[in-house]
């Protein structure tokens, strides 16, 4: 008798293994009285349905929804007509709250808002304005973070902010409170109207980072103790402009 080689052996343990499965799989489906499925299921849709792919809010069900959905998950919302308008919340809720240190994006909306000269007894610091500062320890010791939401989603709350060189995600993980601004035309309906497109532009066009917002932070351990502003602000003001 030839002596058996080593693939031969794998392949026994292999059929061995397999007949084991089977019968394993077998006694499950006796058990539950109904025959062994050995066919996986055909799927005829892939992604989101038609229905689903079509469902769409006015402006005022969006701003209506995601008010609600964004307060269940303890975060706060006001809407403005003008970033005037939220400059003077932002300048009255640092006077309320005693912010001494704000941090924000550099970003062209929150320049034009010239919170430096509405705020002249807050320090103000504009990110990664200075190649020499440590800008995560500025985030993590300022009071107020103040970014600008790159989409929205209403039937989630869910806020898109996406990180770069002048949008870094310490702002809006490291501060106490953090203050989002969402222009209308950037709030949608469904989530998935943020994540096509950044899908289609493809990876090289990625940002560093995506990261969605959708109230303050919450983390729980097995015993259920709810724990806010763990890991991120404890409190989250959602300004919707327009």
């Amino acid at each position: 008798m030839a002596e058996q080689t080593h693939e031969q052996w794998l392949e026994e343990l292999a059929a061995d293994s397999r007949r084991k499965q089977d019968a394993f799989m077998n006694d499950i489906a006796n058990k539950l009285r109904r025959p062994r499925v050995l066919e996986k299921p055909v799927h005829p849709f892939r992604g989101a349905p038609d229905f689903w792919q079509e469902y769409e809010w006015t402006l005022e069900e969006r701003i209506e929804r995601f008010t609600a959905n964004f307060h269940s998950n303890g975060g706060h919302v006001s809407h403005f007509s003008t970033m005037d308008e939220a400059k003077q919340f932002i300048k009255d809720k640092a006077t309320e709250l005693g912010a001494r240190y704000i941090i924000r994006q550099n970003q062209p909306e929150l320049a034009g808002m010239k919170l430096e000269e509405a705020l002249p007894n807050v320090s103000l610091s504009v990110w990664n304005s200075d190649e020499n500062e440590n800008w995560k320890a500025r985030a993590a010791e300022a009071d107020f973070g103040v970014v600008v939401a790159d989409y929205a989603a209403a039937y989630t709350s869910s806020i898109a902010v996406l990180s770069g060189k002048d949008k870094g995600r310490s702002v809006s993980l490291l501060p106490t409170v953090l203050i989002v601004i969402i222009p209308l035309e950037r709030l949608k309906t469904k989530l998935g109207e943020i994540l096509i497109p950044l899908d289609e532009a493809g990876r090289e066009s990625l940002p560093a980072g995506i990261h969605f917002i959708s109230g303050p932070s919450r983390s729980s351990d097995i015993e259920n103790d709810l724990t806010i502003g763990v890991h991120g602000p404890g409190v989250v003001y959602a300004l919707l402009v327009g």
